[in-house]
């Protein structure tokens, strides 16, 4: 196997895409925040003095896609054309799925912006609902799904 982010002398590089064509990419990520079910009902109730736990966390995860390339060293700029953030709650389980969809018309894939956006999502929550309870868990960050491309179409869990 090859990894593209390595040079033929196995130096770190940055993946030259000047030669690819633009075409529709996109990429869907999840993570989840577990929470005591005391900390899920306050969140559900908006209990919390800091605000709406889930607006401030979709906006940190807007926020965060947009910057991937600032945190992940070997990350291209993107002009992203959507980013989304959606929350699942699970009552039973008393856990937030966080979902991520990230879209851009370029030449790489935005499946580094899609889990940044999904991971400081979640983060916030863990956040905002520390005051609460310190035992929050964040779990099974990963890509979902992912089109565009000469890879073509991947679709996990």
């Amino acid at each position: 196997m090859e990894f593209s982010h390595l040079s033929p002398e196995g130096k770190a590089r940055m993946v030259d895409v000047t030669s690819k064509d633009d075409t529709l990419r996109e990429a869907r990520a999840r993570a989840k925040v577990v929470l005591s079910r005391k900390t899920f009902n306050l969140l559900k109730e908006g209990g919390f003095k800091k605000g709406d736990v889930l607006a401030v966390a979709q906006i940190a995860g807007i926020q965060a896609a947009k910057r991937a390339w600032e945190l992940i060293p070997l990350c291209h700029p993107l002009p992203l054309g959507l980013v989304e953030v959606d929350f699942f709650p699970n009552e039973e389980e008393g856990s937030i799925e966080v979902e991520s969809l990230v879209r851009t018309r370029g030449q790489t894939g935005v499946e580094m912006e899609a889990l940044v956006s999904c991971a400081i999502a979640a983060l916030t929550i863990y956040d905002m609902c520390k005051s609460a309870e310190r035992g929050i868990r964040v779990s099974d960050l990963r890509v979902v799904f992912k089109t565009g491309g000469k890879s073509g179409t991947y679709e996990g869990y």
